[in-house]
């Protein structure tokens, strides 16, 4: 399965060089703050996506917030509102068959895809009217908001 890649806005929030190095140093201590507050950020739920960087070819941990979805979940590539969607999601897209998440200190393995159409428009209509922030996002950017909806990869 391939993630065909959302390209990136020309409008948007911009982070400086020196934020994103910021962010990317502070990513355990901020998994350690949102594990203290029950895997939680700003009301949310929070699960912990692990995929392969794209680049680098290492495993890479983020918190993201989540939604239930049936039997899977569903995480947004906001960023924000950046202009640029954010590195989590080239490492979901280039490599959506290795990507795992954590929930409640559990291990999931999951395979990843990218809604589109009218699928991407219902779980979006439903998303943003649990958590309005994310309307704020879209507001902010050109871009189309990536969703991924995460399913359990059956293991052999």
């Amino acid at each position: 399965m391939e993630i065909v890649t959302t390209k990136n806005g020309t409008r948007g929030a911009r982070g400086t060089k020196a934020m994103l190095w910021v962010m990317k140093h502070l990513r355990q201590r901020l998994i350690n703050q949102h594990r203290k507050q029950g895997d939680k950020f700003r009301g949310m739920d929070v699960l912990y996506l692990t995929a392969i960087g794209a680049k680098s070819g290492e495993p890479r941990t983020t918190p993201l917030a989540y939604f239930r979805d049936g039997d899977g979940w569903l995480v947004i590539a906001s960023a924000g509102g950046s202009v640029n969607n954010p590195a989590w999601y080239y490492n979901v897209a280039k490599h959506p068959d290795r990507v795992s998440i954590e929930i409640g200190g559990q291990r999931i393995p999951v395979t990843a895809e990218q809604l589109d159409g009218e699928r991407r428009a219902e779980v979006w209509a439903r998303v943003t009217a649990e958590a309005p922030s994310f309307l704020d996002y879209e507001a902010k950017t050109d871009r189309l908001i990536p969703v991924i909806r995460l399913t359990r990869t059956e293991t052999a």
